[in-house]
């Protein structure tokens, strides 16, 4: 059971309008590096791990990526609330709007609507969570690029944030496979479904 706060897990208030940086910033929305991607692929992946520890990472992480999911969407928001026909035109913003008007649309950066295909989900924990460290590694990837193009200290400060959750999620899921791992023997290691290991594995 989830319980909800209104409030975004870091403020989101910006000034200045900027449509070519929201279509940049939204592909933190539905790109496929994403949060909506990442709170869909843990609060997956949570329910074939073997431990109540590992579920509950996944649970927290993929509960924590909604709230990032609400901040991205209020950033993009933001940078595109009450544009001129004229703003649109300049930031090369008219195609998307065409589509979506100023809605916030789950999106990569490229345009590409979100594609669950970008979901790793695979039942095995040890394949899911080096899933989950690369899916974190990819979201600290893609905000430094942000980064690299934004010169807005309003946008700037959330962004800065959500990268540094980005590492903190990720030596999370970092201590969790050590945690398995540890857990684990040499009999054990990759099969966590006995009656079919019986069958497809044999010494």
């Amino acid at each position: 059971m989830f319980v909800y706060e209104k409030q975004l897990q870091y403020p989101v208030r910006i000034k200045n309008t900027n449509p070519a940086l929201a279509k940049l910033i939204i592909t933190q929305y539905g790109g496929p590096d994403g949060e909506l991607g990442a709170s869909t692929r843990y609060l997956s992946q949570r329910f074939t791990m073997p431990l109540p520890e590992l579920k509950a990472t996944l649970t927290d992480v993929g509960t924590e990526e909604l709230n990032h999911l609400e901040m991205i969407g209020a950033i993009v928001y933001q940078l595109t609330r009450d544009l001129s026909e004229e703003q649109i035109r300049e930031a090369g913003f008219d195609q998307y709007f065409v589509e979506h008007t100023a809605g916030v649309y789950p999106a990569s950066a490229s345009g590409m609507p979100f594609n669950a295909a970008a979901l790793a989900v695979k039942g095995d924990p040890i394949t899911d969570l080096h899933e989950s460290l690369a899916a974190e590694q990819k979201a600290r990837t893609t905000y430094d690029n942000i980064l690299r193009f934004c010169d807005d200290p309003d946008v700037i400060d959330p962004i800065r944030f959500l990268r540094a959750r980005e590492v903190v999620h990720y030596q999370r899921f970092g201590e969790n496979l050590r945690l398995l791992t540890d857990k684990l023997d040499s009999k054990n290691f990759y099969a966590f479904n006995p009656s079919y290991d019986k069958r497809c594995f044999k010494k």
